[in-house]
């Protein structure tokens, strides 16, 4: 846990504005509260100020499954365009 006293970066107030969108994507935020959060967030100086924004939102993490559909899924891409641009080649 990051302290909360100490000040937030960009990076964190914009990781914090795509968890907000992930949340309303889910259906757990209204557009309204989307949109207050995303101003609290852009206006938070701590780290502790970013955390009352979701403070009642779920964590979400990439699960180890998660992370291994997307692996699956880019090996299978590469396959597929490797085995096309060989068929390609064959008939041109």
């Amino acid at each position: 846990m990051t302290d909360p006293l100490l000040r937030a970066s960009d990076t964190d107030r914009r990781r914090v504005v795509a968890d907000l969108e992930r949340h309303t994507a889910a259906g757990r935020l209204t557009l309204d509260e989307f949109t207050s959060r995303v101003d609290a967030a852009l206006a938070a100086r701590t780290h502790g100020d970013l955390g009352n924004v979701v403070a009642d939102l779920p964590a979400e993490t990439t699960s180890g499954n998660e992370s291994r559909h997307l692996v699956i899924a880019f090996v299978v891409a590469a396959v597929v365009v490797s085995l096309l641009a060989v068929i390609v080649s064959i008939y041109r």
